[in-house]
């Protein structure tokens, strides 16, 4: 069986529903499955250590999900039109998985969630895109052969799959975005069962 890591971290909902439709997408492709997982939250001060296991959602990621997936979904809220904190503290921390090539060679894909249309999307998508290519993955995105990236009027770009959460934070993604989305798990699958052939 082929698995994707499908990582993400998500506060309003938002990233955390297009991670379950990445998975989705992942799961339409014979012999490739998902592995859901969060990386933790970060604070400057911190008077008590944060649970083992989040309280709901995903579980936190661990250094064996990088090993055993064959593929990575990255995602991340836009902060400022770059990933959030918590992404970026969790990739700072991946040198020893730098040095021994962890994720030398696996398909990469990344996704995020923005409250306004010209939030930041694709900048941030690019963002993430930067420390994959420093792990030697081999990125992909969403080509215009799908449908939904010629028609959404929210996310979605040939970056990565992405929502416009609106200025009421409103985590449901449209039917384009989830379809993009899918799409973009669809891929990631397909691409990383035919590298590990």
């Amino acid at each position: 069986m082929t698995e994707i890591l499908v990582l993400y971290y998500s506060r309003g909902g938002s990233v955390a529903r297009l991670a379950r439709q990445i998975a989705r997408g992942v799961g339409e492709v014979e012999g490739a499955s998902a592995r859901l997982r969060t990386v933790p939250p970060v604070a400057t001060v911190v008077q008590t250590a944060a649970p083992p296991v989040p309280e709901e959602g995903a579980p936190y990621v661990e250094a064996r999900d990088l090993v055993e997936c064959a593929g990575l979904a990255l995602g991340s809220p836009t902060r400022f039109g770059n990933m959030a904190a918590p992404v970026k503290h969790w990739l700072d921390g991946l040198g020893a998985e730098w040095a021994s090539g962890t994720l030398v060679g696996k398909p990469a894909a990344v996704f995020t969630s923005t409250a306004t249309q010209h939030g930041g999307q694709e900048s941030t998508l690019l963002s993430m895109m930067v420390p994959l290519l420093h792990h030697g993955c081999v990125l992909l995105g969403i080509p215009y052969t799908e449908p939904a990236l010629n028609s959404t009027r929210g996310g979605g770009t040939p970056y990565g799959a992405s929502h416009v959460a609106g200025p009421q934070d409103d985590p449901q993604p449209t039917d384009d975005e989830a379809a993009l989305a899918r799409a973009l798990g669809r891929r990631l699958a397909a691409l990383a069962r035919k590298v590990a052939e």
